[in-house]
């Protein structure tokens, strides 16, 4: 046994494994998750993984049996019926509710139950809205409804005394009012209904709220708000189990919360769309129910107010027909549930947070510094009892920067590791963990940050975090390779020196000049290039290049990376005939579009490039028509205008609008031209192939040609990454400017094949094992034509030619 697991094992050997079980967890692993081969899956948080043989007995199901519309009376319809009553049991089981008390509300998930209690609840101007700071975007948005109707609603932190946990108080934040004015002559009454919301697992930080909170804000809320002018009233108590009910849900024969939300798909990943409000039966009948449905009313008149509403509960509140064949599926998931049992889950997936949580801690660069910040571990003083198993951290650099987290992200997508980065949906925990104020979050926005953008790091502090999360499947194999990552990845280690390039002088010998190979023009972004021994430039780099684009019927651009088919378009300019020419293997004509031409519909356009608006020309029908049939899907032909609103890469790599001509560059996302050297490709396929052997996977290697990167020029000569160092570089007397090494993504894993699209690691998994710097990983460099007389280039009276020398650095 491998020694390292040999000692996680002594440490964990009573809950890692599933031991009182009838499947060890390696056995369901090879049995349940065969297609996880290879696969470190690590997001169970935002959704946990379905088993093979849950599914092949869903479907056996549903193949052997009739499930009816439950709103009907034949026999399909009354086993449809069963099916759901027993459906809600189990629900209600797995919460310890009894059905004297609780009812269970099937919704479309755990938003819609959310939400449902948000818009039935008896809000007035006398109530009040209180949620811990850490809650999901969907629990906050119940504050809208309040507001509305009058209601304050405000954040709190709570707090307890290490040593004490009968000593607890809340720290208040601020209070928001909406409409106040409008209330101000009502007569209070103090007889208001409160609501108060907690997650019982916080999905940003894994931290568990401690369940008693239930019955003390229920029956001590006066000396817990003491103070408050909200401390009177009623107060109910919402949970929300969506993430915390796969390893601990609630249980409410102890807590008698008034409503619990839960998420099938977070239980046991499928059916998604389906969620559960489990609520209180005295206080289901508080909501105030407005909107009515089929199978919510017992009896209603077109032509008039009239609506007699159906009385049951779950009758009341549930819209139209249930998703009756997902329900039918949730016999399926509970069924593995119970049979590992749910104090095993929580044990296993426990077992393994500690384990990876007390490796990260431990990581330490060369010069001592800590590599990972985590999150929720060190708050004792907070109404939290124990953590669950998500791990929510940044990683830091030796001189104390901060690694970005999609650079976390990209790197373990290479490694085969699926996470998941950013705040995930719960502002409050993200601000108060990574200590962002106000001002910060604010900042943030202005310099343009989002949920689910690219911004990692603003103003030298990280904007969200990586989480890693553990499902009931979950192995220790899966935890030691993403510690591992973490270590190989992020750790300098002592003496620790770059990897020098390796080269075979005998098969090749260094070129003493430094020469034009090639020159590749891509008329159509996305779509393939050709190569020409010669070439005009204008002012927008490469004549005729990226000057078309596609773009779907809502107006948005269509790259390779969203559909990879497109490589298999080709393209070519004849320059003397003036015409483009396309071709598809989906097509039997071959495309012709002149380059002055008639044919275009004559319509002028905007669309958004990059974040900026541009001027385009569209094209007919018919043209539109052929790429549609080239793509299998509807799509649009669209030429840069020559206007000021072409886009360019300024010399501070910001992309913007071009009002110096030499500047544009159409389509091209980031400059004019992307230079590769043959010396560096030549090397990199010596660092793959050296991976290869390392791995044992020598007979898989293959050579990276240069037009996977989609250059504009290939050069040849010189030692390999000397490009790295060029400021300028010149072509016959054209001059060339430096903007820097391109960042490479994924899409240059992408393998055009025999007509297939096929993906792979490399070569940016080896690409990354020695071109990172600060989050990027680099190869090629990007230039910009620079006219020095600052006129308009004209037609044809300027050409760059394969054999041409090139001279860096050469002002």
């Amino acid at each position: 046994m491998d020694s390292h697991k040999d000692s996680f094992l002594k440490d964990f050997t009573d809950l890692y494994g599933y031991p009182n079980s009838p499947n060890t967890i390696d056995e369901i692993r090879a049995t349940h998750f065969k297609r996880l081969d290879g696969l470190v899956y690590l997001d169970h948080a935002g959704a946990t993984l379905y088993s093979e043989l849950q599914m092949e007995a869903i479907f056996k199901d549903l193949s052997s049996n009739v499930y009816g519309n439950p709103h009907s009376q034949s026999d399909s319809s009354s086993a449809t019926s069963d099916i759901v009553r027993e459906a809600r049991q189990q629900v209600l089981d797995f919460c310890k509710a009894s059905p004297k008390e609780y009812s269970c509300i099937f919704t479309s998930g755990a938003t819609a139950a959310l939400k449902l209690v948000g818009e039935a609840f008896p809000w007035s101007h006398e109530s009040c809205y209180m949620y811990t700071i850490e809650n999901h975007n969907s629990v906050l948005g119940i504050r809208e409804y309040a507001l509305k109707q009058g209601a304050a609603a405000f954040a709190i932190d709570i707090e307890e005394d290490a040593h004490d946990s009968t000593s607890m108080r809340i720290l208040q934040h601020q209070v928001q009012r909406r409409n106040e004015a409008k209330f101000l002559q009502e007569e209070r009454t103090g007889n208001a209904y409160n609501l108060f919301a907690f997650p019982s697992e916080c999905n940003f930080s894994g931290s568990r709220f401690n369940l008693n909170l239930v019955k003390r804000m229920k029956e001590d809320s006066a000396r817990i708000l003491e103070g408050s002018p909200f401390c009177n009233g009623h107060w109910m108590v919402l949970i929300d189990a969506a993430k915390g009910g796969a390893t601990e849900p609630p249980d409410l024969s102890q807590y008698s919360a008034d409503f619990v939300v839960l998420s099938m798909y977070k239980l046991f990943g499928y059916p998604t769309g389906i969620g559960a409000l489990i609520v209180r039966n005295d206080a289901a009948k508080l909501l105030k129910k407005t909107y009515f449905s089929g199978g919510t009313v017992a009896a209603s008149i077109a032509d008039i107010d009239f609506v007699i509403r159906r009385k049951g509960i779950e009758e009341l509140f549930e819209d139209g027909t249930v998703s009756f064949l997902s329900i039918a599926s949730l016999s399926h998931g509970f069924k593995i549930l119970n049979s590992l049992t749910i104090s095993a889950i929580n044990q296993h997936t426990t077992s393994l947070a500690k384990y990876v949580r007390k490796v990260l801690l431990s990581l330490q660069h060369e010069n001592g510094v800590s590599v990972c910040k985590l999150y929720g571990t060190s708050a004792s003083k907070v109404l939290h009892h124990e953590l669950g198993p998500i791990i929510s951290f940044n990683l830091k650099r030796p001189d104390g920067s901060w690694y970005g987290y999609r650079e976390v992200e990209k790197l373990a997508s290479l490694s085969g590791i699926q996470l998941r980065t950013g705040c995930f949906c719960n502002p409050g925990a993200c601000a108060k963990y990574l200590g962002l104020s106000h001002t910060d979050l604010l900042s943030n926005i202005e310099a343009g940050h989002v949920c689910w953008d690219d911004y990692d790091i603003v103003h030298g502090k990280p904007t969200g975090a990586v989480r890693v999360s553990f499902g009931y499947m979950s192995t220790y194999e899966d935890a030691k390779k993403f510690v591992d990552f973490i270590k190989d990845s992020f750790v300098a280690l002592p003496n620790q020196t770059a990897r020098l390039y390796k080269q075979d002088d005998e098969a090749r010998l260094p070129i003493a000049k430094i020469g034009l190979r090639s020159i590749i023009i891509y008329p159509i972004k996305s779509c393939a290039g050709f190569s020409a021994e010669s070439w005009p430039l204008s002012n927008n780099g490469l004549r005729y290049d990226r000057e078309w684009l596609l773009t779907s019927l809502t107006g948005e651009v269509l790259t390779q990376k969203k559909v990879p088919e497109m490589c298999f378009v080709s393209t070519f300019v004849d320059l003397n005939l003036g015409i483009l020419y396309v071709e598809s293997p989906r097509c039997k004509v071959r495309l012709a579009i002149k380059l002055i031409s008639d044919s275009d519909n004559g319509v002028r356009n905007e669309i958004n490039v990059h974040g900026q608006r541009c001027e385009v020309q569209g094209y007919d029908n018919e043209v539109n028509s052929w790429f549609s049939t080239a793509l299998d899907r509807p799509c649009t032909l669209s030429r840069c205008s020559s206007s000021n609103y072409n886009f360019c890469m300024n010399k501070n790599k910001n992309i913007g609008m071009c009002i110096a001509e030499q500047s544009i560059s159409n389509f091209a996302n980031e400059a004019q031209f992307l230079l590769i050297s043959e010396e560096s490709i030549f090397d990199l396929n010596n660092r793959i192939s050296t991976r290869d052997v390392q791995k044992g996977t020598e007979g898989a290697s293959f050579k990276v040609n240069p037009m996977r990167f989609r250059p504009n020029l290939v050069i040849s000569g010189g030692e390999p990454y000397a490009e790295d160092g060029w400021r300028n570089l010149r072509i016959r007397n054209k001059y060339f400017s430096s903007l820097g090494g391109c960042n490479r993504c994924q899409m240059i894993n992408i393998v055009h094949r025999d007509g297939q699209v096929q993906k792979s690691n490399e070569p940016l998994a080896t690409l990354a094992s020695y071109r990172r710097d600060k989050g990027k990983i680099l190869f090629g460099i990007l230039l910009r034509y620079e006219n020095s007389d600052g006129d308009q280039v004209q037609d044809n009276d300027i050409w760059v030619q394969v054999g041409d020398e090139v001279h860096p650095n050469c002002i």
